[in-house]
């Protein structure tokens, strides 16, 4: 498996405030610089599936493999190679929330080559922007 990205952020806002974000699929091109739209076929749960629309990319299923009260696992799956984004929510003084974005299988190379510079450069970016989504959230 190779890792494309990793991102960290703190937060005011409550960890439920981020599954809240997470699990309202339909607004991720609200803080997600690159997605047009998330359709989810029925409610937040492990083993969900659903589908996803990058920008400039083609509709792509994925599915919702982990999903505990402090981590998000979802998985593209892709032509040779599956996309996974592992979302994480640890509690302090402040929540700390990240993600690490890392793709498998014997395409990886190419996927890689096709969107890993753009993943890498939005992880931060779109990070930053679910913090400001999750802190408007009254959780």
């Amino acid at each position: 498996m190779n890792t494309i990205a990793t991102a960290t952020a703190t937060s005011t806002a409550a960890p439920a405030a981020f599954f809240e974000k997470w699990g309202d699929m339909a607004t991720w091109s609200e803080w997600n610089q690159d997605t047009e739209w998330v359709r989810l076929d029925g409610p937040f749960v492990q083993g969900a599936t659903g589908t996803l629309k990058p920008k400039g990319g083609p509709k792509v299923p994925f599915i919702v493999e982990k999903l505990t009260d402090t981590e998000f696992v979802d998985v593209s799956k892709l032509i040779g190679g599956r996309l996974t984004f592992a979302h994480k929510v640890t509690t302090g003084e402040r929540t700390t929330v990240s993600v690490t974005v890392s793709i498998d299988g014997p395409l990886r190379w190419f996927w890689t080559k096709i969107m890993g510079a753009d993943l890498a450069k939005s992880a931060q970016p779109d990070l930053n922007a679910l913090v400001v989504a999750a802190e408007a959230v009254r959780a």
